[in-house]
């Protein structure tokens, strides 16, 4: 039985950060397909009663950061806790990981997805700023004026917003989210079950 999993990002979201590599190792082991779904999660709250992290309640702004503490250490991966430039304006990175989706480069749009994150979360860059995410583009070795002029066209913005209301369809809520043959994994706290369900498909055609 085929393995696929759709990956809906945030390419803000700390917690799409901490579980990139470790869902990349994940999906490998099995041999899963990955579709990338980067999503407007601002239009997904909107619907789903989340709320932009500045408009929660302080309690839960407290939590967040002291979970953000906990799992830093936990899985000893390096993550700036209050970096520079967060909330960092995703929609150019998000249209770029579009516009390779749309090529049918998936694994490229993976990679371009991961290391902006990276960069936000680790080397405090701007990932919304032009030339930032050009060389972000290049050090994943793509042509980054081939694919920034690819995600400046119109289609790109449409399939963007297609995404979103597809996520909303699917009752994704939050990010990352993981969701096989229509079951949702929220969460980096979720991929121990995400595993389990793709070894499942394993022992069903053995």
């Amino acid at each position: 039985m085929p393995k696929h999993v759709d990956y809906y990002v945030s390419l803000n979201s700390p917690w799409t950060y901490l579980a990139s590599k470790r869902f990349e190792a994940i999906a490998a082991k099995h041999g899963a397909d990955v579709t990338i779904w980067p999503v407007d999660f601002g239009s997904v709250f909107a619907v789903s009663g989340g709320l932009p992290l500045p408009k929660r309640a302080p309690q839960r702004q407290a939590y967040r950061m002291m979970e953000l503490k906990r799992w830093k250490q936990q899985l000893g991966i390096p993550l700036t806790l209050e970096p520079k430039f967060f909330p960092a304006n995703e929609l150019s990175a998000a249209r770029c990981v579009t516009a390779l989706r749309e090529q049918g480069r998936m694994a490229d749009a993976v990679k371009l997805a991961h290391a902006v994150l990276h960069a936000l979360w680790v080397d405090e860059k701007n990932t919304g700023d032009p030339a930032t995410l050009r060389a972000l583009i290049a050090s994943c070795g793509f042509d980054a004026e081939a694919v920034v002029k690819a995600s400046e066209a119109s289609e790109i913005a449409a399939k963007r917003d297609a995404y979103t209301k597809h996520a909303i369809d699917q009752g994704v809520f939050g990010a990352p989210s993981f969701v096989i043959d229509g079951e949702i994994f929220w969460g980096q706290d979720r991929l121990d079950f995400v595993d389990r369900k793709l070894a499942a498909y394993e022992r069903d055609d053995s």
